[in-house]
């Protein structure tokens, strides 16, 4: 699949979850003070959901973008699409399955540098970032394998 395609198929699958999450109908919002899990109260926030959409607008392809700018864009979009993931209410968990796609998005982003990036400088911080969020990818699925419920 080219970035092109990736960064297209990332931005239906978001402007799908976005466009719930604005409506305020997925579920995920807690209304009237309920509490969730973790015990704090969580509202509907018309801010919130403006920075939302301002964000998701950001990542969108604009006229006379670079394809490396394509390229993070497209990172951005499918980490946050990834980043979706339902709370559990246990901690350690929630951490680690949310923490993992994050860190994907790291490594997407690297590597994206990788292909663009011209400064030494940046080439090795980007292997080093590939390098290290491997690393705790694989710790965390390993602790998830051994510990989820």
């Amino acid at each position: 699949m080219t970035p092109t395609t990736r960064f297209l198929a990332a931005l239906a699958l978001a402007a799908g979850l976005s466009g719930t999450a604005l409506a305020g109908g997925t579920g995920h919002h807690h209304h009237g003070g309920h509490a969730p899990a973790g015990g704090v109260p969580a509202t509907h926030d018309a801010d919130h959901d403006a920075d939302m959409a301002k964000m998701i607008d950001a990542m969108k392809p604009s006229p006379g973008d670079a394809a490396s700018t394509l390229a993070y864009k497209a990172a951005d979009m499918a980490m946050m699409h990834d980043m979706h993931v339902p709370y559990t209410g246990d901690p350690d968990v929630d951490f680690r399955t949310h923490m993992i796609p994050h860190h994907q998005g790291a490594i997407a982003m690297a590597k994206v540098a990788l292909q663009h990036a011209k400064d030494p400088q940046t080439r090795r911080l980007a292997e080093q970032i590939i390098a290290d969020q491997d690393k705790e990818i694989a710790q965390m699925r390993d602790w998830l394998a051994k510990n989820r419920k």
